[in-house]
């Protein structure tokens, strides 16, 4: 049961830290670039340049919740809304011109792919938070064990 719990907590940690690297690189990219001397600028298209690392963190979640039975539903369906919409958006963006620069970055199209891109990083921001909630019942669990014996 150990090394079950063991492999769990691991794949809950990986998971979290390669669901949260692209929320926060985009930060700590900007704050180091405004300490250089630089101004500071803020990549808001980096979490979904950065999907790949997502979907592998959102999938060790899944994995971790399945064995721990805990936050399933929140990871799980964070994962795919965060999936929907960031190739619904892609589509739109391809369906309208507005990727190939065919059409101007103005209209319902383009608010509606912002939209889209904007609940895309709230969906991968919702599967981090389920991380980080089954880390905490996953540590909480083993604290208790540790103090009943």
């Amino acid at each position: 049961m150990e090394k079950q719990s063991l492999l769990t907590r691991m794949l809950a940690i990986v998971g979290s830290v390669l669901v949260w690297l692209p929320l926060v690189a985009p930060l700590l990219f900007g704050l180091i670039r405004l300490i250089a001397g630089g101004p500071f600028r803020f990549d808001f298209l980096m979490p979904a340049e950065l999907f790949p690392v997502v979907l592998v963190g959102a999938l060790l979640l899944i994995w971790a919740a399945a064995r721990a039975h805990s936050y399933r539903a929140l990871i799980a369906g964070g994962a795919g809304l965060a999936v929907v919409l960031l190739v619904g958006g892609q589509a739109l963006a391809v369906v309208t011109g507005l990727a190939s620069g065919a059409t101007e970055p103005q209209g319902i199209s383009w608010a509606l792919v912002v939209i889209a891109l904007v609940l895309y990083i709230v969906a991968v921001m919702a599967v981090g938070v389920g991380g980080i909630l089954l880390l905490r019942r996953l540590f909480k669990t083993r604290e208790l064990r540790s103090a009943a014996i």
